[in-house]
């Protein structure tokens, strides 16, 4: 077990300490921190996630992973869901009896801890990219992307997130965007790397239309094999891949929490 303590820290400590907790539909995975380099501090936990995936389920199995790490200081929560003011407005790959629940306020009263930052999962993975992996040091609009069953979306300018975007949902040439380019679509439809980058594509440009972005990161699974489309992307933006792939999450949901604690623009 990490004894991470409070996570407290004085001005001019190197050693910053933020805790993280990723809800996903299969597992929910939690860790401390290190705020200065992004870099997880010991191992990830990692639990189950309920079936059903209620409310009370899922925060029961979030307050074991805090308690697991002895951690009493700021949490941030992601979560598969539109989050605004702490209260889940959608539900995705989890039960519908997340949408209206004050998330924030559930997990502070299993938690036993105030000090708690929800957030949207692609949101999470978004500041986290923008901080440590592959927006770090750029500035200007940053545009997170991620490829999986559906393509999630995060959207920051000089790292300010502007929160619960839904980008995959845009129409693109009369399809949404996810029913287009997801990487479930060039599984489903078995196409090669450069067919599957060509409605990837499609998709970037209409996003450029609309936001002119500075850099575009591509995430999820198929960011690992980023080398074999991202070169046939013919959109005009810089596309680079992820970087922090399976501890984003945590650690945006860290770095969150860490803000708001300290009066940032966290919700």
């Amino acid at each position: 077990m990490t004894q991470a303590g409070s996570g407290s820290h004085s001005a001019g400590d190197t050693q910053r300490h933020g805790f993280g907790v990723d809800v996903g539909g299969s597992g929910i995975k939690g860790g401390v921190v290190d705020l200065v380099t992004g870099e997880l501090v010991g191992d990830r936990y990692k639990i189950e996630t309920p079936q059903p995936s209620t409310p009370e389920a899922v925060a029961e199995v979030v307050a074991e992973i805090v308690k697991y790490f002895d951690w009493t200081g700021p949490v941030g929560v992601t979560l598969p869901a539109v989050v605004t003011a702490g209260v889940a407005r959608s539900a995705a790959n989890i039960d519908k009896g997340w949408i209206d629940t004050d998330a924030k306020a559930l997990f502070a009263r299993t938690i036993g801890n105030d000090l708690i930052t929800v957030l949207n999962d692609a949101d999470a993975a978004g500041v986290a990219e923008d901080r440590y992996g592959g927006g770090k040091d750029k500035s200007g609009v940053v545009v997170l992307l991620t490829f999986g069953t559906g393509i999630g979306s995060a959207v920051l300018h000089d790292g300010v997130l502007l929160p619960n975007t839904e980008l995959g949902h845009l129409e693109v040439h009369g399809k949404e965007a996810e029913h287009r380019a997801a990487s479930s679509v060039k599984e489903r439809k078995e196409l090669s790397y450069k067919e599957w980058a060509k409605e990837v594509s499609k998709v970037l440009e209409t996003f450029e239309a609309l936001l002119w972005p500075d850099l575009f990161i591509a995430g999820g699974g198929i960011s690992r094999k980023s080398e074999k489309w991202i070169p046939h992307l013919t959109n005009r933006t810089p596309v680079v891949a992820a970087t922090l792939l399976n501890t984003a999450g945590i650690v945006g949901a860290a770095l969150a929490a860490d803000t708001a604690a300290a009066g940032g623009h966290a919700r």
